[in-house]
């Protein structure tokens, strides 16, 4: 078992190796190849195959992972808060130092 393949079948755990009508190998999960939903080229090569199913696991994870329907805003809206309270409570010191000075 390549590296590829444990990255894949790790994601989904039901994923198969078949072969279309040209001889070409592409790798399914219920039926839905995982390459062609980016365009990537079919091979005859199992290994290939794999890898090319790797990279679109991989894709996919990073865009559901930077989605904007998916990113909470009320976090990064405290987030931004926080920041701001400690640059104005920055300020401040920076403030009362150069006064005691």
């Amino acid at each position: 078992m390549t590296k590829f393949q444990r990255q894949v079948l790790k994601r989904f755990p039901n994923a198969r190796l078949t072969w279309n009508d040209d001889g070409n190998r592409i790798v399914t999960v219920n039926g839905i190849s995982l390459a062609s939903q980016y365009f990537l080229p079919e091979t005859k090569d199992d290994d290939i195959a794999w890898e090319y199913a790797a990279l679109a696991t991989k894709v996919t994870q990073n865009f559901n992972r930077s989605h904007p329907e998916r990113i909470d805003h009320t976090s990064l809206e405290e987030k931004i808060a926080r920041i701001e309270n400690r640059k104005s409570r920055g300020r401040q010191n920076a403030k009362r130092k150069t006064k005691t000075a």
